[in-house]
């Protein structure tokens, strides 16, 4: 295992996350998630692969996930060898409190997360979309307030829009408040959106990248056209918006990163990921699993150096598209 700094803190972290939506009680928009004793070897994996950022939320089963999180990390390893992530944002139960990013609800929130968790701090809490509704002054302060009671360590946000994620920074540095110090967004071969505006800001910020679905939901793991039905039921062909997931022309990509797999005799998530993780803003792309293989794929990709040749093959079919899932 490779470990890094995320983004200019202190914190050192894994260069491979371990992404823990899929373990959980379904839901009717995750049906498909593993039960606790399903979920066992994973973690048992992630510890001996040394993969120490272990990423949740708190909508992930409706708080379940993190109770399955916070018993196998008592179960598995000492609580300070892990750099535990969780989120808050999201509807958790109707009324004030529930969802969005106020005072309340971040208070109400970060509470329920630790004694989910069973623990009495998150190393990094998360934003886990931008609140409209909410001024960025009330959020910052309220995050800033966490942290300053020693219930968070860091902070961090995800998936929104970079003149939103520079208003919150610019808010909390004019106040002296907590800066965020990641971006947890959607980046993959066939997602790259976040290099238009994004990434620079975050390379200007010293604010470190941990992105999700940095395989595409599995597109560019196998294929094209080997989708599974199950698997077609489980990742959708749009966002909740309507918004298109995936091009015809996105074929294009696939076959390259198929071709260059074969060549090189390695399964096609290695080549994908290896593909993330050259880029200098991503520190840990953030990896899901309900099969062993999905994280030995992610731990071998850090050994897999592209030549230009294979990242212009790579690249160089790449159509721009209206960003998803915020």
């Amino acid at each position: 295992m490779q470990y890094t700094r995320l983004g200019s803190s202190d914190l050192k972290v894994s260069r491979i996350a371990f992404g823990c939506m899929s373990f959980g009680v379904p839901t009717e928009i995750t049906p498909w998630t593993l039960s606790e004793e399903d979920a066992q070897p994973f973690f048992r994996q992630a510890v001996e692969l040394g993969i120490t950022l272990w990423d949740t939320a708190n909508i992930y089963g409706l708080g379940s996930s993190e109770e399955i999180v916070g018993r196998a990390i008592r179960k598995y390893v000492r609580r300070d060898d892990i750099v535990l992530a969780t989120k808050l944002c999201l509807p958790m139960h109707s009324g004030p409190g529930g969802s969005g990013l106020s005072r309340k609800a971040v208070m109400e929130q970060i509470d329920g997360s630790l004694t989910r968790l069973g623990t009495d701090y998150i190393d990094l809490y998360q934003i886990h979309r931008f609140d409209p509704e909410t001024p960025v002054e009330e959020t910052m302060a309220a995050l800033h307030d966490v942290v300053t009671a020693g219930k968070a360590r860091y902070i961090g946000a995800s998936s929104m829009w970079a003149w939103q994620f520079a208003k919150m920074q610019h808010t909390a540095e004019l106040h002296g408040w907590t800066k965020f110090i990641s971006m947890q967004n959607q980046y993959s071969l066939i997602y790259r959106e976040e290099e238009r505006e994004m990434f620079g800001l975050l390379a200007d910020q010293g604010v470190g990248a941990i992105p999700w679905s940095p395989l595409a939901a599995g597109r560019v793991t196998r294929p094209w056209g080997q989708q599974s039905s199950a698997r077609a039921e489980r990742n959708p062909d749009t966002d909740f918006s309507g918004r298109p997931l995936w091009l015809d022309s996105d074929r294009h990509i696939v076959d390259a990163v198929e071709r260059i797999a074969s060549e090189r005799g390695v399964p096609m998530a290695q080549i994908a990921l290896a593909w993330v993780l050259k880029n200098p803003v991503v520190d840990a792309p953030i990896v899901g699993t309900t099969k062993t293989h999905h994280l030995t794929d992610a731990v071998a990709a850090l050994n897999i150096e592209l030549t230009a040749d294979e990242i212009e093959a790579l690249e160089r079919h790449y159509v721009p598209r209206n960003p998803t899932y915020f």
